[in-house]
């Protein structure tokens, strides 16, 4: 397949799908309004947290807009593949066509339903006292466990049936050949994505509209590779990504909830483990990386020092509670996000 045929095809593949995404969305909304699948007062009248005071005007919005997208991209995917082969499109590779399919569905899809589990407890499940207030959903060591069990089947996957044990560092040009030893690395850099990305998802548009910018770069970088099923997957998820966009901008009318941060945060660490651009990831997700390490120095400060570091964390919440509002925040790093895009694709062609 030429460079001119793989461009026509993901372009394709991005307007289809967000075609079929932009026909749904709509009904998907009232079938969560219907479902009470909606945000819940989290916080109440005698909350301390500062989140809560920020953010409980926004109760009532539906969550689920992940499960939307997860459903979508998975059938289009398995219908497109068989497609593909019978009107005689070659398929490229590194890897096994199947095993590449099957690990791709199945973290985008187990992680999906982990959040799933989790958006369903929060919203239906009963609160439990913490120090800041009410704590909804799964605790932080069941979701925490679960993640690294999974990450850790992923990471097992990718080295013994797809065979990845390298890590390439750009710039420097240096491969190091990590063997076992890259199980528990693939899986930690799962589960961090997994989580960065989550953590990142606080304010309307602000991890859907990053995501729509990583996906643009990864599909150039997975079709250099010609890597057909991955470059096909993140054109479908592209496309579905923006139509769900569309409704998910400031003042949002649906939210992904767990389901869709969940999935897509592992997502973003699959596609680097599988592309061998791992160190890319890291620089073209770096807003993902920012929010999740401004909540790790929070916690820091809070179990070591006894005292906070910023004054409200994640980092985007830090600057909405110096004032800025919620749209400045999320455009300018989207604007941050394309910059940081632009340097990983140059990485990943050096």
């Amino acid at each position: 397949m030429g460079n001119q045929s793989v461009l026509t095809l993901a372009l394709g593949l991005i307007i289809f799908s967000f075609l079929i995404t932009s026909i749904l969305v709509v009904p998907f909304i009232d079938f969560l309004f219907k479902m009470k699948l909606t945000r819940q007062v989290q916080g109440g009248k005698n909350s301390k947290s500062l989140f809560d005071k920020l953010h409980d005007k926004k109760a009532g919005t539906p969550i689920g807009g992940g499960i939307l997208v997860i459903a979508v991209v998975t059938i289009l995917f398995l219908i497109l593949m068989p497609f593909m082969n019978y009107v005689g499109i070659a398929i490229q590779s590194s890897f096994d066509f199947n095993q590449e399919r099957f690990i791709i569905l199945f973290t985008f899809i187990s992680f999906g339903l982990l959040g799933l589990l989790d958006d369903y407890v929060k919203i239906f499940g009963k609160p439990r006292p913490g120090k800041l207030g009410s704590v909804f959903g799964l605790t932080k060591m069941q979701k925490f466990s679960l993640q690294w069990a999974l990450g850790l089947f992923v990471a097992f996957y990718l080295y013994n049936f797809l065979g990845i044990q390298i890590l390439h560092i750009p710039l420097f040009n240096v491969t190091i050949h990590l063997g076992l030893l890259y199980v528990p690395f693939a899986a930690f850099v799962i589960v961090f994505f997994t989580n960065a990305f989550n953590i990142t998802d606080g304010l309307d548009g602000l991890a859907s509209g990053l995501l729509m910018i990583y996906l643009f770069a990864y599909v150039i970088i997975a079709a250099g590779n010609l890597d057909t099923p991955l470059f096909m997957f993140i054109s479908v998820w592209l496309g579905s990504l923006i139509a769900f966009l569309y409704f998910n901008t400031w003042p949002a009318r649906i939210w992904m909830g767990d389901a869709g941060a969940l999935s897509f945060g592992a997502m973003i660490a699959v596609m680097g483990l599988i592309t061998g651009n791992v160190a890319t990831t890291f620089v073209i997700g770096a807003i993902f990386v920012m929010e999740a390490l401004s909540s790790l120095l929070q916690m820091f400060g809070y179990k070591v020092l006894k005292r906070k570091i910023l004054p409200l964390a994640p980092l985007h919440h830090a600057f909405e509670l110096g004032g800025w509002e919620e749209p400045k925040i999320v455009i300018r790093a989207w604007l941050a996000g394309i910059m940081l895009a632009i340097l990983g694709l140059w990485l990943a062609t050096i």
